[in-house]
């Protein structure tokens, strides 16, 4: 469990290709912090330690999460957010955050204002339910406030001190980010839709 509090980025050494579904990272600063078997959000996703050396953390990347997250369009030198996971002693700064990506979309705009920023991010016609102004988001495992929805986008603001500190200072229109929608809205869409089956 995380809670979308990027500590550090890190830089991706090598990538998992053909049947060799390795991920390497410099992690930086947090590789002290890290031993094998420990979770670590990449980019949002909950990927779990086997070998760590110096700054360099090794990760298998199952095939599905390669599908269906943008681990699978990472490149060599690219910037990724880490977390590390949540202890029960933690405050919670942000939102639960579960590592388990529901859909990789495009962002769609990004307005200047200044300091601030403004990302429009597209989303798939399942999470209609799941976007609600003022709800928490994670992008690319980042815990954000949706601003404004409209029908298939949707909008946060974006903070200097996040902008950053984060790989978002390196997104573009066009470039696709891991989205995963609030774990309590997706609890009560489940319900409702399990009440509406039992009428």
């Amino acid at each position: 469990m995380f809670t979308g509090i990027i500590e550090s980025v890190g830089w991706v050494e090598t990538l998992p290709e053909g049947s060799d579904k390795v991920l390497t990272l410099d992690v930086g600063g947090l590789a002290p912090e890290l031993k094998k078997g420990m979770s670590l959000a990449v980019n949002g996703c909950c990927l779990t330690v086997f070998e760590i050396e110096g700054r360099k953390a090794r990760f298998y990347v199952l095939e599905e999460t390669l599908r269906a997250t943008t681990l699978g369009e990472l490149k060599r030198g690219e910037e990724v957010n880490l977390e590390l996971p949540l202890r029960y002693n933690d405050r919670i700064g942000g939102h639960f955050v579960t590592g388990h990506v529901d859909c990789k979309e495009t962002i769609y705009t990004i307005k200047d204002w200044g300091e601030e920023k403004e990302f429009w991010i597209n989303y798939p016609f399942f999470a209609q339910h799941l976007i609600v102004p003022k709800g928490s988001i994670a992008v690319d495992g980042i815990s954000l406030t949706v601003g404004s929805v409209t029908a298939g986008n949707f909008c946060v603001y974006i903070t200097p001190f996040t902008f950053t500190h984060t790989n978002l200072k390196k997104k573009k229109p066009g470039d696709r980010v891991n989205l995963e929608f609030d774990l309590l809205a997706k609890y009560a869409a489940g319900i409702l839709q399990g009440w509406g089956k039992t009428k």
